[in-house]
């Protein structure tokens, strides 16, 4: 007799690492609930974290970033130097956590999510749910290697640029850091950033992307004039984009492709304000917010820059970008700066 086997649906093998008992029965209680998880191991400190991680492989860590023995941050960049693993970083934005969360994302971890509360419990256990099983796909890299410089070919600006627009998913809290701390303090042009990051932690990254720029960082607000030099980060759960006379224009309108902010928004509003004197930058992220924006921005004579796939935590919104026929260059992290530097000229 023959008998034949058929695999079934692929498991996902989560660790769960927080020092909190509470909160470690919630999350343990909401990856159970899905039939594509399972949680093969619960660590209370990060030196638990690190040893479960080489010994067990699972293929998604939740990492809370306030522990004993070794903290989130540390625990990370050991995880990351000897089996990196997917690691979503689930912090407590109200107490103060939201420095160390990014300083996460910064030695490898893919995301950051607020940890369940009362509140929004039914929400947030979804969202939790949703990112794990869409980060254990992600292909996880020791740091990225350092490249030889990279040389575009040399262009002419159309014009005086009057805005940069910068988009970025997963992995784009460090690679935004990372682009805009190589930039003069003297920067001619403002720059407008769209961030994915989850509710409350944006005023944590204003001041995180601060420490790591000569640039002034702040949290866009609706009707101020744009100020070269200046970086307007998009606000929790409000779109961003400019009005007629190029001034910042905050929007609660529907959420574009399940985002607010929207990188599709902030790129069309910018070509509709500004023409051809827009330069947008679609960074490391997950999905193909920002393709259809990016579009606009070519339309009207803008250049639209790509990070390339070898220095992307994900290669999504970019590669969707370039697939859409938008995309003017595509160039490594460091060469992003200074095709920027050279453009803005």
């Amino acid at each position: 007799m023959v008998t034949s086997s058929v695999a079934g649906p692929r498991v996902i093998r989560v660790l769960v690492a927080e020092d909190s008992a509470t909160v470690r029965a919630l999350l343990v209680s909401a990856f159970a609930s899905d039939p594509g998880l399972t949680v093969v191991g619960e660590a209370a400190d990060g030196r638990q974290a690190v040893e479960m991680a080489v010994r067990l492989r699972p293929d998604v860590i939740t990492m809370d970033v306030r522990m004993p023995v070794l903290d989130g941050l540390e625990a990370t960049r050991e995880i990351m130097s000897r089996i990196p693993t997917p690691i979503v970083v689930v912090s407590d934005a109200a107490r103060d956590d939201a420095s160390l969360a990014l300083d996460a994302t910064a030695a490898g971890a893919l995301m950051i999510l607020p940890k369940p509360d009362g509140a929004r419990f039914a929400e947030s256990r979804r969202q939790l749910v949703a990112t794990v099983k869409a980060m254990a796909d992600v292909h996880t890299v020791r740091r990225w290697a350092p490249r030889p410089r990279v040389e575009a070919l040399p262009t002419q600006s159309s014009g005086r640029v009057r805005v940069v627009a910068i988009a970025a998913s997963t992995g784009g809290p460090a690679a935004v850091r990372e682009l805009l701390g190589t930039l003069d303090p003297a920067f001619p042009a403002p720059i407008a950033v769209v961030q994915h990051i989850a509710s409350g932690f944006v005023s944590g990254l204003v001041r995180w992307v601060a420490m790591g720029t000569p640039l002034r960082v702040k949290a866009a607000e609706d009707g101020e004039t744009l100020v070269a030099g200046t970086v307007y980060v998009a606000p929790d759960d409000r779109h961003l984009g400019f009005d007629r006379a190029g001034a910042v224009a905050l929007a609660d309108s529907s959420p574009i492709g399940g985002f607010r902010p929207s990188a599709n928004y902030l790129f069309d509003s910018a070509a509709g304000a500004f023409g051809a004197q827009v330069a947008a930058v679609v960074m490391t992220g997950m999905g193909s917010d920002g393709a259809a924006g990016a579009g606009a921005v070519h339309a009207v004579h803008g250049r639209v820059f790509a990070q390339d796939e070898e220095s992307s935590v994900v290669f999504g919104m970019a590669k969707e970008a370039i697939r859409a026929g938008a995309v003017d260059e595509i160039l490594p992290l460091d060469g992003l700066a200074r095709r920027l530097k050279e453009w803005v000229r």
